[in-house]
């Protein structure tokens, strides 16, 4: 399971998302799927529920959306925006 780290606000909108990290006082634009996917994420979806959605609201086949999933949640840990849920912030 992941988590929204502390510091990470964002708005979501027909067009995708904004994120901001005001920690790192970074911004991030996001495309459809990557919004609807942070949106799973922050209602503690688990990835294999993430990808199901993703594959069945994009109409891509779940290979492709598992795939694109772990890419983009690796992508959002990188950026410290998303954190392992027993981490507690601390590596």
């Amino acid at each position: 399971m992941y988590r929204v780290s502390e510091g990470v606000r964002s708005t979501h909108g027909q067009d995708g998302a904004i994120v901001l990290d005001i920690r790192q006082g970074q911004m991030f634009n996001l495309n459809l799927v990557g919004s609807r996917i942070l949106e799973l994420l922050e209602t503690g979806a688990t990835e294999s529920a993430i990808v199901d959605e993703i594959s069945q609201k994009f109409e891509v086949s779940r290979a492709l959306a598992e795939n694109d999933v772990r890419e983009f949640i690796g992508s959002l840990k990188q950026h410290h925006v998303l954190e392992d849920s027993g981490s507690n912030g601390q590596q």
